[in-house]
């Protein structure tokens, strides 16, 4: 079988599942990773006949995506941020969603650093409770770590900085671990169950996307996620959608440090119901939306 005849093949198979420039993109991805061959030499070399042994682990590929098993855990990987993340059966694959958060957090973690030191550079600045880089490190909290994608890129960003990372799966963080080595970035992980966990230090940053899925939409929930992502990483372990939210906002209260920051991920079924778990206790929160227009997000200011 030729490149260019596997092509026509993985288009036919898998045309009930994906859109044509859905299949075109998987079969790329596929070949590239497998027979080694960018998609310009793919195109320069369409008739080249496969290795049989590259026909046969492509041939895997087709049966397994007709299972419904996302293409990243067939690959091993996937690419968020700019940076290439070992993902599996035992972490969530992130959303774009999760980039939004990342993106509106390193922003505004910037933007207040920024504040802060010109104003000590004015010499008007007298309280280095936070991000006073100058002074002290940056400590930044992740809840609910999974893959590590969240604290790793934050870590990238702000290489001085000290980030925890706490998750309730012992599997969830050895592919964190694996990430976190591969890019050499150094996390602090801590193997605990959160909502037993109790708190031994002070924050500037807390970040979190926790379970948010309530048991009774378990039924909204595509195949795809429900049969091949971790269950734990999705929904809530209790009817009490919002558990994890409350355990937030408390310690929030207690460990956020003065002018600290609060990113989290939510329901978007839930916008205004989580949104008032931080009335107080900051001076600013806020409910975002996320490119599609969903509530999605939670920004907030002690």
């Amino acid at each position: 079988m030729t490149i260019l005849e596997f092509k026509r093949h993985f288009k036919t198979k898998l045309s009930e599942l994906y859109t044509e420039s859905e299949s075109a993109f998987l079969c790329s991805v596929f070949i590239q990773k497998i027979v080694g061959f960018d998609s310009f030499h793919q195109r320069r070399f369409s008739d080249q006949e496969l290795l049989i042994q590259d026909e046969q682990s492509l041939l895997q590929v087709i049966s397994e995506l007709k299972t419904g098993k996302p293409y990243q855990h067939i690959i091993g990987e996937t690419e968020l941020y700019g940076m290439q993340f070992f993902v599996n059966e035992h972490v969530l694959i992130p959303r774009p969603e999760t980039e939004e958060l990342l993106e509106f957090a390193i922003q505004k973690i910037q933007e207040t650093n920024v504040m802060l030191n010109a104003t000590e550079r004015n010499e008007e600045f007298r309280d280095s409770s936070f991000l006073g880089m100058t002074k002290r490190t940056l400590k930044i909290l992740d809840i609910g770590t999974g893959s590590g994608i969240i604290p790793l890129v934050l870590k990238k960003y702000f290489p001085q900085a000290e980030v925890t990372s706490i998750d309730f799966s012992e599997k969830a963080l050895e592919t964190a671990k694996k990430n976190a080595d591969f890019h050499q970035l150094e996390i602090n992980f801590i193997h605990g169950d959160y909502l037993n966990f109790d708190l031994e230090q002070e924050f500037d940053v807390i970040i979190s996307n926790p379970p948010y899925i309530g048991i009774e939409e378990e039924h909204e929930i595509a195949d795809s996620v429900k049969e091949f992502e971790p269950k734990m990483a999705l929904f809530s372990p209790t009817s009490d959608a919002l558990i994890f939210y409350r355990k937030i906002a408390e310690d929030a209260e207690k460990h956020l440090n003065n002018n600290g920051l609060l990113f989290l991920e939510i329901n978007q079924k839930l916008g205004p119901e989580t949104l008032e778990l931080y009335s107080n206790g900051f001076s600013e929160a806020l409910l975002i939306r996320d490119l599609s227009e969903n509530d999605r997000f939670i920004f907030g200011k002690k």
